[in-house]
């Protein structure tokens, strides 16, 4: 079966998988996209997203808000292991049988990306608002400054992936599936079992094959009749007379 066309865009279970094909998919390169993203929010808080002024404690370059950073790690580190896990399950998509269990799996995906492109919107705005409120004299030589812009630039780039990835989940939802395709047992997640021949015999389509079928049963009938017709034992079963011998 083509790609695209059965149970939510993908063929039946055991399809072959061309990577090639895989990876030049919209959503393949929007997940990509989405990992890179996430991996660059946490890469850059956590690496120059904490500076230190004059004592060994460490402030969050975001207004020294411990919380804007907290957040922006947390989304990024979740974000970027989502992307991981959605990543293989696309690629396992088609070796799934269950149709219900490929219902599952999309609408897991539509509600887990539309919530994190809802809450990559929240990282924007809560960082954009936090360095806007940022003094220049709490950065001595600008220190963390370019890790925060990368962090609010980005944060701004996956709300455009991760709902660029909720529409696709939706669209494959729409797609749903196609039932004359699927049997129970596909429907169960069991493999179909091949039914054994019939013996009974075929006959012609119309009247002909009627007729055929009632002569054969009477033939049949007859010749039951006929073998059976008598009881056993009861030709030669009666007894022998005794004849006296005459002298």
């Amino acid at each position: 079966m083509d790609g695209g066309v059965g149970s939510f865009g993908v063929g039946r279970a055991g399809s072959a998988i061309d990577p090639i094909s895989f990876a030049k998919q919209p959503q393949t390169i929007l997940r990509v996209l989405s990992w890179i993203f996430s991996l660059v929010v946490f890469a850059s808080i956590v690496n120059e997203g904490y500076v230190n002024m004059g004592s060994e404690r460490l402030h969050c370059v975001f207004n020294k808000n411990a919380d804007a950073c907290n957040y922006g790690v947390f989304v990024g580190l979740v974000g970027l292991l989502a992307c991981s896990f959605f990543f293989l399950l696309d690629y396992k998509f088609a070796s799934i049988s269950s149709v219900k269990d490929r219902k599952k799996a999309v609408m897991l995906e539509i509600g887990f990306s539309g919530f994190w492109a809802f809450l990559y919107f929240v990282s924007f705005c809560f960082l954009a608002n936090q360095w806007s409120r940022t003094e220049a004299d709490e950065l001595p030589l600008n220190q963390g400054a370019d890790a925060a812009r990368a962090a609010i630039a980005f944060s701004f780039f996956s709300i455009i992936t991760w709902a660029g990835l909720t529409v696709r989940a939706v669209q494959k939802y729409l797609l749903g599936t196609d039932m004359t395709l699927f049997t129970t047992e596909h429907l169960d997640g069991v493999a179909p079992t091949q039914p054994y021949p019939s013996n009974s015999p075929s006959g012609g389509g119309g009247g002909g094959g009627a007729t055929t079928t009632t002569t054969t049963t009477t033939t049949t009938t007859t010749d039951t009749t006929e073998t059976y017709q008598n009881p056993p034992f009861t030709e030669n079963n009666a007894a022998p007379t005794y004849q006296v011998p005459i002298y």
